[in-house]
């Protein structure tokens, strides 16, 4: 079972390390194998989410989500995404940017380090918004009880998550900002970074918006069948099938592309604060996403890899690590071990813990396997 699901998923693993060799050598085979954790793991809640609406959708509508569906989030989101954000920052077309990642390193590591404050302001503020809205919502389930349940309460006072946002933006343009780190020197950069991490924080924003408007058109459109479904029952006509996997189908698969997007953002966004180099975070993305769909499928079909209730949290904190990390990284320089491991280890960090609690809540005979019990870590 978990061969047949994740076969692909080895291989391209195996070629993509390689890749990384023959690129790179070994210090780019570290580079890309930690942004396929980071990829993995930060796209875990993405998996989880896909699986849950997936289950809902029809067989037909199931391989389209699973075959066009991943062409967009792999091919799309992964590689062609990370080479638009250096090509606009850079001012440069994005053949141009591919070109100069192959053939002139070193002009291209001379736009991307200039460009690179922008590209800090802006994935900074997305990836920040990202953990302020989940560390502000009242969840059933909290990993670090003693910091979650105080924040939580905090979260409910309107656009707190905004107003951090932009005091945090408005500190990183007064201090690393008038001495960001440029190829030739340090440089004033304190507008481009208030412009930079405004646009971060509206293209959060857009996304959200348009996530919760699928949303709710699919919520509608389950309502509408299934008030003709209970019509259908009471006048003892038989129920269409094709019209119900039709509409509500088709927002599902919609929404599912919206999220899958928005998730996707996290990750192409951290990566800047690992690696610069496009090459390499296509490799590492671009493995990291084909688990993402074969956690998918896993899900689906078994529906136990959401036990782990705390990998969601852990991610979350990787994502607010990575954020505070690009920041600073307008000024400093910071190495990309440093900070690949510094989310691997949380992520590791919450799986261990979900372990222990699971095995906790057998111990006592408590297992919930539905996860509404309000349930700390204790750490």
């Amino acid at each position: 079972m978990v061969l047949k699901t994740f076969g692909w998923s080895f291989a391209i693993t195996a070629l993509g390390l390689v890749a990384a060799v023959l690129y790179g050598g070994w210090e780019a085979f570290g580079i890309v194998a930690i942004l396929c954790v980071l990829e993995i793991s930060l796209s875990f809640d993405n998996a989880v989410v896909n699986a849950g609406i997936l289950k809902k959708m029809n067989a037909f509508w199931q391989k389209i989500f699973l075959t066009i569906g991943i062409l967009i989030a792999v091919f799309g989101m992964r590689l062609v995404f990370p080479v638009v954000i250096v090509a606009i920052s850079a001012k440069i077309g994005p053949i141009e940017a591919v070109n100069l990642a192959f053939n002139d390193a070193e002009r291209y590591e001379q736009l991307v380090t200039d460009a690179h404050p922008s590209i800090a302001a802006f994935g900074g503020m997305f990836l920040l918004m990202i953990f302020l809205d989940f560390i502000f919502e009242d969840r059933d389930i909290k990993w670090l009880g003693w910091l979650e349940r105080p924040l939580a309460k905090l979260g409910k006072i309107d656009m707190l998550s905004v107003c951090i946002a932009l005091i945090v933006l408005a500190i990183s343009a007064m201090t690393f900002a008038t001495h960001a780190h440029q190829h030739a020197g340090h440089a004033d950069k304190t507008s481009t970074v208030l412009l930079s991490g405004v646009f971060g924080l509206i293209t959060y924003l857009i996304v959200g918006g348009l996530s919760g408007f699928f949303e709710n058109k699919l919520e509608e459109e389950e309502e509408r069948e299934h008030e003709a479904e209970e019509e259908a029952k009471r006048k003892g006509k038989p129920v269409s099938a094709v019209q119900l996997a039709g509409k509500a189908a088709f927002f599902m698969f919609l929404y599912l592309e919206v999220l899958d997007a928005s998730f996707s953002f996290d990750g192409v966004i951290g990566a800047f604060a690992i690696t610069n180099d496009i090459v390499l975070m296509a490799l590492g993305l671009g493995v990291g996403a084909m688990y993402v769909r074969s956690l998918t499928v896993y899900l689906v079909r078994q529906g136990t890899l959401d036990d782990y209730v705390y990998l969601e949290h852990g991610a979350h904190y990787a994502i607010g690590a990575l954020a505070l990390i690009l920041m600073v990284s307008i000024r400093y320089q910071i190495p990309e071990l440093v900070t690949g491991l510094i989310g691997v280890a949380l992520i590791g960090w919450s799986f261990w813990s979900s372990v222990r609690r699971n095995r906790a809540l057998a111990a006592e005979g408590k297992a919930d396997s539905s996860g509404k019990t309000e349930v700390s870590s204790g750490v």
